[in-house]
């Protein structure tokens, strides 16, 4: 199921402490990142924070600049993103600025949560019931079906950040480092305790902000069951674009395969017809770039843009099987593979039966199919 692309965004000090709240707030962030961070509203689909963030900071959650305004109705959206909040309890300060302020509300929460807040805020707000407890997962999936959000920006609390963060829910980490030393104890921190994932995140950009500095990250761990995660999102997403360079051909589909590490780490990648042979398969390429022996295999997941096949004339083994034998138990796919050359192909089947789990995301199936487009017309 398609999920929108959640953004966490969040400044910290140098010991690693969140913005204080109440009225003697320390700001941590510069004149020129609250404009940065204006612009990033003005560019996504909808703004969430935490019911506890309502109720100690009293935000406003904007978009300020008139000319970002103006351009998002151009565009042909609203002037301002959908303002979501998350509640377990639906104990909400109908008085709030969120409330009065910007455009369309949203208040998701539990059932009980629900008669709460309706009660609460009467036509104020959307409230949505999404069972006897949170689910995240559930959340997302309502913004995006139902509400056409593709793109979340989620501004905390620590809580919701930490949620978001250990269920493999975000995409993308925006965090600024302020030169300022708090030392309160009791000054609330960007994470809480919880399962993050074991390797390093991949840093996409710094970015020197007046006297902050701008770092953002991608999750890199990829899901450990049928339920995929941020990351393999990413993964599958690099595997398709790596099919755009293969050579073309009348006679074999175009694929890319990545190979990652459960910490994360890109192990090899590949994509068919590379290095000037004419009949290599990505999978098959990638995975001849990793030592047999690697201890990182048995747990690792292969990427492929297309299902990896069950049967070649070309090579003595085919790709299902080349997988099997590395030791990998995890695939994630985004298309499986079309009658065209093979009749009945079932890598799939071949997997599975070999002990592996098989996702398939059909979400990227169209960006998997573009480099074959001359085949499958």
């Amino acid at each position: 199921m398609p999920l929108p692309y959640v953004l966490l965004s969040a400044a910290v000090s140098l010991d690693g402490y969140l913005d204080d709240t109440g009225p003697d707030r320390l700001l941590l962030s510069s004149p020129a990142d609250f404009d940065r961070v204006d612009a990033v509203r003005a560019s996504v689909d909808a703004i969430l924070i935490g019911a506890g963030t309502i109720r100690a900071d009293n935000p406003r959650l904007l978009v300020n600049s008139a000319e970002r305004r103006a351009a998002r109705v151009a565009s042909g959206r609203p002037a301002y993103p959908l303002k979501v909040t998350v509640t377990a309890t639906g104990d909400l300060d109908p008085e709030a600025h969120f409330w009065h302020t910007g455009g369309e509300k949203l208040v998701c929460t539990t059932d009980k949560g629900a008669e709460v807040a309706s009660r609460l805020l009467g036509d104020t707000a959307d409230v949505v019931a999404l069972g006897a407890d949170l689910d995240w997962r559930a959340l997302l999936e309502h913004l995006h079906d139902v509400r056409g959000v593709e793109r979340l920006m989620v501004e905390g609390g620590g809580r919701v950040h930490t949620q978001l963060l250990t269920q493999g829910l975000a995409d993308e980490l925006q965090l600024v480092l302020a030169p300022l030393l708090v030392g309160d104890p009791a000054a609330p921190r960007l994470f809480g305790p919880g399962e993050y994932q074991g390797g390093r995140l991949r840093l996409v950009e710094t970015r020197r902000i007046e006297d902050v500095v701008l770092m953002r990250y991608e999750p890199t761990a990829p899901g450990a069951g049928p339920v995929p995660t941020a990351a393999d999102r990413r993964w599958l997403r690099t595997a398709c674009e790596l099919a755009a360079q293969c050579p073309p051909s009348e006679t074999a589909f175009s694929v890319g395969a990545v190979v990652v590490a459960a910490d994360g780490t890109e192990l090899a990648r590949g994509h068919s017809r590379e290095g000037g042979d004419p009949v290599v398969h990505a999978e098959e390429a990638a995975l001849a770039r990793i030592d047999p022996a690697d201890p990182a295999l048995p747990g690792a997941t292969v990427y492929s843009s297309l299902e990896p096949c069950a049967r070649r004339a070309s090579r003595p083994a085919p790709c299902a099987e080349l997988i099997l034998r590395s030791g990998a138990r995890r695939v994630v796919t985004a298309w499986r593979e079309p009658d065209t050359f093979v009749a009945g192909a079932d890598g799939t089947g071949v997997l599975r039966d070999g002990g592996a789990e098989v996702v398939v995301l059909p979400e990227f199936e169209a960006l998997a199919k573009a480099p074959n487009a001359h085949l499958t017309a």
